[in-house]
């Protein structure tokens, strides 16, 4: 960092009138250039300066920077004042706050897992759940957060929680002839992604102690939200047309499903399925959590109609999210709500985190109405068509019986068993990850011992690079050689 060009930090220094200034003030510059806050070229402000705040002498502080200087932390320059000097080694792992061990988070949240850490970039990426950045529209969507932000001013006071309103208008109409959707702009609540839905519904709905049911195998974020809230997740099995509804608990108070693209499997949920699903919930007065994962990359069949559209009783809420037709960074994600919940979650999202990022959603909301919105998903959509058939086809070429894929028709991923005789699915992911090749395995997705297996994502992969990836996979599928003991 050049002390020419670096700005003065804007440094704080508490003072104790008891004690001796200037050694405090020493003390207090030394610990944060020792355990990085002040970084090498930054400049300090001039003695003068930092005296008037202070309300010190400038001896006080002169004379502290004069001790700094004599040991090496500072240096002077004509021209440019004070600054940290180089050379000067900080604690690599900074500064810490009190370990804190009288304070304890409730059971909920120390049965926890912690966040995984982003996976290890690898040559052949088939991670699931991530979109391609390279196929994100750069250019239509930097000018049109410029334009919110150029040459406007800001609205005094905060925007309102549940999102812009002409954002929310917007997203409905998306919804509604991308999807049959019914809902209008005051149905629709804009939130950090789906994640921050799925905890808002359970904030409003769930009380600590009451069962949520959950797909096995399903998605663990889900389940982890209404954990967090205090409630009891029950996980119910999925064949080939979902959700098993004849094994749902009758006491359950919420049930989510992902019934356009079930997580991780595939499978769509079938419509006698979803009618089965509607009616037990009128029977029983439980909510049902509809979470559209991945609808918006439908390559075979007809279309899907929601359970949303489906409910005639206000029983279903709707949540989705932006991060795979855009991307996760963006934190866009919504949510569909009968009319008697919206004023509890407009409140739930005022507490969570009073608004969302006005000049976003609003740029958003010029994506959809210029109709580039749809075009971006028809474009991607091409693209991904052509990574799943030759994903497909790389399947069949090189791994044959040694899998069992899948059936799915929509989404960013495939998922196969392993067959008969097959290493375990650990040691596999574990092959591959050696052989260059991300994969996921199925196991953390099931709530109790399920078949084993892996699921390949072709949302990263570039297509040309499949088939090796494929290639170097069916080799960790290999049994490791023998080792031959020697002959005595």
């Amino acid at each position: 960092m050049d002390p020419l060009t670096s700005p003065t930090v804007d440094l704080h220094v508490s003072l104790d009138r008891r004690g001796r200034l200037a050694a405090d003030a020493y003390r207090q510059l030394r610990e944060a250039i020792l355990d990085g806050r002040l970084r090498a070229g930054e400049r300090l402000p001039a003695t003068r300066e930092l005296a008037r705040r202070l309300d010190v002498s400038r001896n006080t502080v002169l004379h502290a920077y004069q001790r700094l200087a004599a040991e090496g932390f500072l240096k002077g320059r004509a021209g440019a004042g004070t600054y940290v000097a180089e050379g000067v080694r900080a604690d690599a792992r900074g500064r810490r706050a009190p370990a804190g061990a009288a304070l304890r988070p409730r059971p909920s949240w120390r049965s926890l897992p912690a966040p995984p850490a982003p996976p290890a970039a690898l040559p052949y990426d088939f991670q699931v759940g991530a979109p391609d950045p390279a196929l994100f529209p750069w250019d239509a969507w930097r000018w049109r957060v410029s334009r919110q932000l150029r040459g406007r001013r800001a609205r005094a006071g905060y925007p309102p929680p549940e999102g812009d309103p002409g954002a929310r208008a917007a997203m409905a109409r998306h919804l509604g002839v991308a999807r049959s959707v019914r809902a209008g702009a005051d149905d629709v609540i804009l939130t950090s992604g789906a994640q921050q839905a799925l905890d808002l519904v359970g904030r409003v709905l769930l009380a600590p102690g009451d069962r949520v049911a959950v797909e096995d195998p399903g998605y663990p974020p889900a389940r982890a939200a209404f954990e967090a809230l205090g409630a009891r997740a029950v996980p119910v099995p999925v064949d080939a047309e979902g959700l098993v509804v004849d094994a749902l608990p009758a006491d359950v108070r919420l049930v989510h499903v992902t019934p356009s693209h079930q997580f991780p499997l595939g499978m769509p949920m079938s419509l006698r399925r979803r009618q089965a699903l509607l009616a037990w919930s009128e029977r029983t007065g439980a909510a049902i959590v509809e979470d559209d994962y991945d609808s918006e990359f439908r390559f075979d069949g007809r279309p899907l109609e929601p359970l949303q559209a489906l409910d005639r009783q206000g029983r279903v809420v709707y949540v989705g999210s932006l991060s795979k037709v855009l991307l996760p960074t963006l934190r866009l994600g919504l949510l569909v709500a009968p009319a008697s919940l919206v004023p509890a979650l407009r409140a739930a999202k005022a507490l969570s985190d009073s608004h969302g990022p006005l000049e976003l959603q609003r740029a958003l909301a010029e994506l959809v109405d210029d109709g580039l919105l749809a075009r971006h998903v028809r474009r991607v959509l091409r693209v991904y068509r052509e990574r799943r058939d030759r994903l497909a086809a790389a399947v069949a070429r090189h791994l044959g019986d040694r899998v069992i894929a899948l059936p799915a028709s929509a989404g960013l991923h495939r998922s196969f068993h392993l067959a008969g005789g097959c290493a375990d699915e650990a040691e596999v992911v574990r092959r591959a990850q050696a052989l260059g090749v991300a994969v996921q395995p199925l196991a953390p997705y099931h709530a109790r011992p399920g078949r084993p297996g892996f699921a390949l994502g072709y949302g990263v992969i570039p297509a040309d690079r499949i088939d090796e990836g494929i290639r170097r996979l069916a080799a960790a599928l290999e049994p490791p050689p023998a080792v031959r003991r020697p002959r005595r």
